[in-house]
């Protein structure tokens, strides 16, 4: 059998960085759907951001460092000079992307599960006959639901770049 490439591990390394990509990264664009689904019926929303995270843990994470192990490997396969444009950047994004979700994304996950543990404390005194009762969630889930997103954001938008990158590879002329 014969390939487009003349070199089948350097294929079968492409194969593994782009499956892995995908496998890595694809979950992720669920997420918002989770979140808000979570925000919609609050008796849930602790199981929605668990999951979030479990899978962030356990698929994402690991998947994601396969990911820059076969870039890096595809680098050399190639004969690419890390000092490219287009490949240097992406190098400095992904490690970027990989600092804020473990060290910001990943904290604020473990906090807003923490704080959607339990139900929110009972008002001492039982609203008035006619009034609403507990409108919300606790006043500190909001601000951790925002960073939450800003962070989502944040990794989705490193994300495109790096495949933007990957893509045009643009270089200066």
């Amino acid at each position: 059998m014969l390939f487009a490439h003349p070199d089948l591990l350097f294929l079968l390394v492409l194969f593994g960085h782009i499956g892995g990509s995908i496998v890595a990264f694809g979950p992720t664009f669920a997420f918002p759907f989770l979140g808000s689904a979570g925000g919609r019926e609050p008796q849930h929303a602790n199981f929605a951001v668990r999951m979030t995270e479990l899978i962030s843990r356990r698929l994402v994470g690991p998947v994601a460092l396969w990911v820059g192990l076969t870039g890096v490997i595809l680098v050399f396969l190639a004969r690419r000079d890390f000092t490219e444009l287009w490949l240097g950047l992406a190098i400095v994004l992904y490690v970027v992307a990989l600092l804020v979700s473990i060290f910001l994304a990943g904290s604020n996950a473990r906090r807003l599960i923490e704080a959607t543990s339990s139900p929110p404390p009972m008002a001492e005194q039982a609203p008035a006959a006619g009034s609403p009762g507990h409108t919300g969630p606790p006043p500190q889930i909001a601000p951790l639901v925002a960073t939450a997103r800003r962070y989502g954001t944040i990794l989705t938008l490193l994300l495109v770049a790096i495949v933007l990158l990957m893509v045009f590879k643009p270089v200066l002329a």
